[in-house]
């Protein structure tokens, strides 16, 4: 299994990114999917997750600004952000808990940074 991240970069606050894991020898369609940040200096914390049956959770601080989604055609996780402020700035990581492998997988990670 390999995820590649991509998507992040430099915004400003206020503003928007959306980022993509695209997935290969798992189906995420029938995975629980996830993805996590780490701020410079802080453990890694988990943002958004979706189920394999498509239920959502977010973390508070990113409620109403964020969405996680799943895109069959390009096997892909995707997180849109939306309002963001420095705090989201961090590492962002994809995690898939493959259902076809049993086990759990990380992407490479993609760099977020709001500026004020």
């Amino acid at each position: 299994v390999q995820l590649q991240a991509s998507g992040g970069g430099m915004v400003q606050a206020g503003g928007s990114l959306r980022l993509s894991c695209a997935a290969s020898g798992t189906v995420v369609r029938t995975d629980d999917v996830a993805w996590y940040r780490r701020a410079s200096g802080q453990q890694r914390e988990l943002v958004a997750t979706m189920s394999r049956g498509g239920s959502t959770d977010y973390a508070e601080s990113v409620k109403g600004r964020f969405t996680i989604s799943k895109d069959r055609r390009k096997n892909s996780v995707d997180l849109q952000m939306s309002s963001l402020k420095p705090d989201d700035s961090g590492v962002y990581y994809c995690n898939v808990n493959s259902t076809r492998w049993g086990r759990s997988y990380w992407g490479q990670g993609t760099l977020v940074t709001v500026s004020s």
